[in-house]
């Protein structure tokens, strides 16, 4: 290779210019990955012209107009309703072309065809149609982009649907009932209008009338969108339904052996043993994952079940599973040894979402200043006449389990089922008589009344860690009686736990504990300070301060807890996929699938609430 003089060498080839290279980028079009995504927006958009293009009037000065003269006035008229349904369905499926969802495309497919001929011969607008022939096309080309398989299904969708898209379907009448006013004959007044949308949309002729031929657009529009709601909602209904999976009792006792050998390993193993969970193995059967998905997040919680050497597998199998349904995957309230194999093996990333409060046994004690509060809180309930009672599930008659199974639902004061990450969801169940209930007692003073629970003042439920540890599942309490009963039931329990050879209790888990901590610190910077402000504003509605200094008085060690997402933009949607899951956050009934199972107990919403790994403190 030879070199010039001055050092350049003689054959370098010139650099393109800059905006070549834009332009070359821009007709290489998006990435594969961002294909559906891109078909999705666009999709939408062109659904929300084909709308348009049905309910404004046509453009008469066209040159297409005069060809379309030619054709009966009926197909015409057709043609302004076939634009407003097609676009109403586009805009349905945009969200699962987004998803890359098979059966979103090859409707799709189906519909853009239509929708571009209902644009040319209505509204006569060239550009619509070109647009809808371009996507056709593109959607043909990237056919292999959209293999996502059907979600999980449920007939309460159908009820949804009618509900929604009816709602939608009276707007957009009563947008076209009075976007032809110069054609339209006097001035009927807005009941006069509404009627004649109910009407038209059950497929009668209503008493407004118009010139010009707008009877049959109206009409042909009105009728459509009825027939479009019917039919969908039909479809709904009456399709085959794909349960939401459970966890099988097969799944079960697998998980179990899992637990029996590795269940030490992470505090919160044995929440994986929710029946509303579903779970996929490693190929070895040596690992699993446990999962729900919920608004399209297939949230996995806490560390893989098993041997950390299987892990690899289980995730494997995992994410497999997410990318044929096109779920976003996520994992919530993951270990730090967790988090890393999590991103090693998926390129995930990981977000540190708060700390889990674990009490050392053999390092706890009621003396000293630091115990002072709590020990006072103990002694003064004490001398109120409460007494406590640490046992196993399976050393409690049948009566006594009744009993706390009834209180622990009557006092709960949410209608929510709550909790996922670190709930069971039951209380006595045969396979879990290793569980620990710890309870209070109080008897009634002379002359009071018993209440409906006899003496029982409050319950707290722990589920095993293991085979010399448990994790703090349920706190529930009277709410007539006295303050503290959460601190005397923990005491209670750290003091019982060396007879039932417990080594470490995990309490709560206290969200965004450390920048709590680090911002109330002497020197804090101002980003620390400003970052703590907020989280106390939101304490007002939120439990995050609460958790944090409730744990704090039993002086326990931290271990920090994870998020594991894919790229940023998707945290929001983890989020809320999170406050649902935990029962934070509900839909309106009608949208929620119905359970195959009995939904879990929630946690109580205590003055020092029992923990729920992301959204007790969310």
């Amino acid at each position: 290779m030879s070199v010039r003089v001055d050092g350049k060498k003689s054959d370098e080839v010139p650099q393109r210019p800059k905006w070549l290279s834009v332009l070359a980028r821009i007709a290489k079009g998006p990435k594969p990955e961002r294909v559906p995504a891109v078909v999705g927006t666009v999709g939408a958009l062109i659904g929300l012209a084909d709308i348009a293009a049905g309910v404004i009037p046509r453009y008469r000065w066209s040159k297409v107009h005069a060809l379309t003269e030619v054709l009966p006035g009926t197909v015409t008229q057709l043609a302004a309703a076939g634009s407003i349904i097609i676009g109403i369905l586009l805009l349905m499926l945009s969200h699962g072309l987004k998803r890359a969802k098979r059966r979103a495309w090859l409707a799709a497919v189906v519909l853009l065809p239509l929708g571009a001929a209902a644009q040319l011969i209505y509204q006569h607008s060239r550009l619509g149609t070109l647009l809808s022939l371009l996507l056709f096309g593109y959607l043909l080309k990237h056919k292999r982009a959209f293999a996502a398989l059907p979600d999980p299904r449920s007939r309460w969708k159908a009820v949804a649907n009618f509900i929604l898209l009816g709602g939608v379907s009276f707007a957009l009448g009563w947008v076209i009932v009075g976007s032809h006013p110069k054609q339209m004959v006097g001035d009927p007044p807005v009941l006069e209008q509404i009627e004649h949308v109910i009407w038209g949309l059950f497929g009668f002729e209503g008493s407004i009338r118009y010139t010009g031929g707008v009877d049959y657009t109206v009409g042909y529009s009105l009728g459509a969108l009825g027939l479009l709601t019917v039919a969908t909602t039909a479809y709904l209904a009456f399709r085959a339904e794909h349960p939401a999976a459970v966890l099988t009792e097969e799944d079960e006792d697998r998980l179990r052996e899992l637990l029996a050998k590795h269940g030490a390993r992470d505090s919160l193993g044995h929440f994986a043993l929710r029946r509303d969970k579903s779970v996929v193995f490693s190929p070895s059967g040596k690992a699993a994952v446990t999962y729900r998905v919920v608004s399209g997040v297939m949230l996995a919680s806490g560390d893989p079940i098993g041997d950390v050497e299987a892990w690899p597998g289980a995730i494997e199998k995992f994410m497999e599973l997410a990318k044929r349904h096109s779920w976003t995957p996520a994992v919530n309230g993951c270990s730090e040894t967790g988090g890393e194999v999590w991103t090693r093996e998926t390129g995930l990333d990981a977000l540190e979402m708060g700390d889990e409060a674990i009490v050392d046994v053999a390092d706890f004690t009621l003396t000293g200043r630091s115990m002072r509060n709590v020990r006072q809180m103990v002694k003064r309930i004490e001398r109120n006449g409460y007494t406590t009672q640490v046992r196993r599930v399976g050393d409690l008659s049948p009566e006594e389990l009744a009993v706390v199974q009834e209180a622990a639902n009557a006092w709960r004061d949410t209608e929510t089922e709550r909790g996922f990450s670190m709930a069971l969801g039951r209380i006595g169940d045969p396979k879990d008589l290793d569980a620990v209930i710890a309870t209070a007692h109080k008897a009634p003073e002379e002359g009071e009344e018993a209440g409906p629970f006899g003496d029982l003042k409050a319950m707290q439920h722990f589920v095993p860690w293991g085979k010399d540890g448990m994790s703090l599942e349920l706190m529930r309490r009277d709410r007539s009686a006295d303050p503290g009963m959460n601190e005397l039931l923990i005491v209670a329990s750290l003091q019982a736990a060396p007879d039932l050879k417990i080594k470490h209790v995990s309490l709560n888990f206290a969200m965004f504990r450390s920048a709590l901590e680090r911002g109330e610190r002497l020197g804090a910077g101002p980003v620390l300070r400003g970052w703590r402000g907020l989280l106390l504003f939101l304490s007002r509605w939120f439990q995050i301060e609460s958790l944090y200094k409730f744990n704090e008085k039993f002086r326990p060690r931290w271990e920090p807890r994870f998020i594991v997402f894919p790229t940023s933009r998707d945290l929001p949607r983890i989020g809320f996929a999170m406050m649902q899951a935990e029962g934070f956050l509900e839909l309106p009934r009608l949208l929620r699938r119905r359970p195959a199972e009995p939904k879990p107990c929630p946690h109580d919403e205590d003055d020092a609430p029992a923990q729920s790994e992301v959204t007790r403190a969310a």
